[in-house]
């Protein structure tokens, strides 16, 4: 007697750490955030004006690289930089 089991795997949240190791330095992240979160994560950055959706490249490990107001422009500032970016939503 065998059994068939057709399951669909469970999503499994991948921590920040685990998202690293497996994309070593080629690989990079788009996050959309609110203008005045921004300095909660990139106290480098300068002051933002509050309330305008900004996009936040960071790398694999979580270092921001890069914020600007367009999806686009965080996309090619990734590949100029030969990395693979992915968005997070």
């Amino acid at each position: 007697m065998s059994a068939s089991f057709n399951r669909t795997p469970a999503a499994i949240p991948m921590s920040q750490r685990d998202f690293a190791i497996l994309a070593g330095s080629r690989l990079a992240y788009v996050r959309q955030a609110r203008s005045e979160d921004v300095a909660h994560f990139c106290p480098e950055a300068p002051v933002l004006a509050p309330g305008q959706e900004v996009f936040v490249l960071f790398a694999a490990d979580g270092t921001p690289i890069l914020v600007t107001d367009s999806l686009e422009s965080a996309k090619a500032n990734a590949e100029h930089e030969q990395l693979e970016a992915v968005s997070i939503h």
